[in-house]
């Protein structure tokens, strides 16, 4: 990796509506429907600037191989860690914005599983010449490769669920996943990993005991629950952790910690988690709300 050099990537992008409606019908959260002129709702960027690789450019892993933008780390296992975002300003669905993205650490570790390498990307999206709309940093984890299981994994018949996410109670609400969803989420977001679709890749290579439900899915939705219980709030930040997989047809359910109840009309911090039914967390997403219900 000595002859690699983090450098900036600057791009004009379209804020594509054809994605957008693609995560929308993904989700069929019941919200109102985001079309050309609307905001991005909290995330959306992650399927409205999505882009294709070239197959020519694909990995071993579905994803694009590294050592051009993203260094050529060589652990083989890759892992959406969490991130966060801040929302300066409003982006509309059919407007073009200019992305700049750069490598800003590259971080060897050790942890329990042995060697990792963390990897922070900083986006920053404009919409006029001087000041960024939106500021990301996006952790992604690189991992040694897993010790796989040699008996042979079939896969289990599983039938669409229908809608993802179902509203339980105030603060509550199901996620419920399938190949469909998942399958239907990569092609929203452009995303080739294929620990979302190939099982034999996921349960064989990746040594996972199922197809892998997306980090970014499982944030989207958490924010789809803030955006459906607070709409007359947009979050100014939101950090993101995804703290353990969770597998496809894993009953889950996002709900509000008790110690963390949002305030109407003061700034406040959210903590949602998505629950497994062994109440083990997933994915944690804090929101910073604007004070006030005149903040839309």
């Amino acid at each position: 990796m000595t002859e690699w050099q983090a450098h900036t990537v600057v791009t004009e992008e379209y804020v594509d509506p054809a994605p957008v409606a693609a995560l929308s019908a993904v989700l069929d959260s019941g919200a109102p429907p985001v079309g050309a002129g609307d905001p991005l709702p909290p995330l959306w960027h992650w399927a409205a600037l999505a882009r294709w690789p070239f197959s020519s450019a694909i990995g071993p892993d579905g994803h694009p191989a590294r050592g051009s933008f993203l260094p050529p780390v060589e652990l083989p296992r890759r892992m959406f860690a969490g991130g966060e975002v801040e929302f300066r300003g409003p982006i509309a669905v059919g407007s073009t914005v200019r992305r700049e993205a750069e490598v800003v650490s590259v971080t060897p570790k050790t942890g329990r599983t042995g060697s990792l390498v963390v990897v922070v990307v900083e986006t920053r999206l404009y919409t006029d010449a001087d000041t960024p709309a939106l500021v990301e940093r996006q952790n992604l984890i690189y991992r040694e490769a897993a010790a796989t299981d040699p008996v042979d994994r079939t896969p289990p018949v599983i039938d669409p669920v229908g809608t993802p996410l179902i509203r339980t109670a105030a603060w509550e609400w199901d996620l419920r996943t399938d190949p469909t969803v998942l399958m239907r989420f990569s092609a929203a977001t452009a995303n080739p990993h294929r620990i979302h679709y190939d099982w034999p890749y996921a349960t064989g290579v990746e040594g996972y005991p199922g197809l892998v439900v997306h980090g970014p899915l499982m944030t989207i939705a958490l924010a789809e629950t803030l955006r459906r219980e607070r709409p007359e709030q947009t979050p100014t930040r939101l950090r993101h952790r995804n703290v353990a997989p969770l597998f496809c047809a894993e009953p889950a359910r996002i709900r509000l910690r008790a110690d963390a109840r949002p305030s109407a009309d003061s700034t406040a911090e959210l903590v949602l988690a998505v629950l497994s039914g062994a109440d083990t967390e997933h994915t944690v997403v804090t929101a910073e709300l604007p004070g006030g219900r005149d903040h839309a």
